[in-house]
């Protein structure tokens, strides 16, 4: 049997390496970090080193500044697991699968809808989508285009133009969204529907 006190030590032992990990993935030094907690960079230093036992008084103002949930810098999976924990949810009859877990200028979902939804409701909002058929047909409608998209295509356009996504009605399907701030474009486009290769560049203004 699993002894209590020997988990929450390897769990403690493990904290200073994983919020070195972090720091090192967002690319942020010690002294911008202490900036942003008041904590020294000596006893951040010792902390990311395992010379320091983490606190909850360390480790609050370390979350807040790096936008995670206190149980992540305490109970995330070892450091260099690779796996992303995903909890899908239901919206508007469509199955949503968050792939970013973090605010942020870009977010990442993977959408399954189904045949039900393909009746055509126009939306605006700011930004800029960019999106991926993995599976069955996707009918996109962007201002005046109208087009169906197979998987392996791509589309992106600018969201202030009224736009509305779904199924074609006779198969669901499965995409890969990606949604930035305005200005954040991606680099692949879809080509209109008939032109050889991937169909339906869409990229209205």
């Amino acid at each position: 049997m699993d002894d209590p006190t020997s988990r929450i030590s390897a769990a403690l032992e493990a904290v200073g390496p994983r919020l070195r990990r972090i720091r090192s993935i967002r690319g942020t030094s010690l002294a911008d970090l202490a900036a942003a907690t008041g904590i020294s960079t000596s006893t951040l230093s010792r902390l990311e080193t395992g010379q320091r036992k983490p606190s909850l008084e360390l480790l609050l103002p370390l979350a807040q500044a790096y936008g995670v949930p206190l149980d992540e810098l305490v109970g995330a999976p070892e450091v260099g697991d690779p796996r992303v924990h995903l909890r899908p949810r239901t919206v508007n009859g469509r199955t949503v699968i968050p792939l970013t877990r973090q605010p942020g200028a870009v977010q990442v979902w993977k959408i399954v809808i189904p045949t039900s939804k393909h009746e055509v409701d126009l939306k605006a909002h700011e930004g800029y989508e960019w999106m991926y058929v993995i599976s069955g047909r996707l009918r996109v409608v962007i201002g005046d285009h109208d087009l169906e998209l197979g998987p392996g295509e791509v589309a992106e356009f600018d969201t202030r133009v009224p736009h509305w996504f779904g199924s074609n009605g006779r198969v669901p399907v499965e995409v890969l969204s990606v949604l930035g701030r305005q200005g954040e474009r991606m680099h692949v486009r879809a080509r209109p529907k008939g032109t050889k290769g991937t169909k339906g560049s869409v990229t209205p203004a």
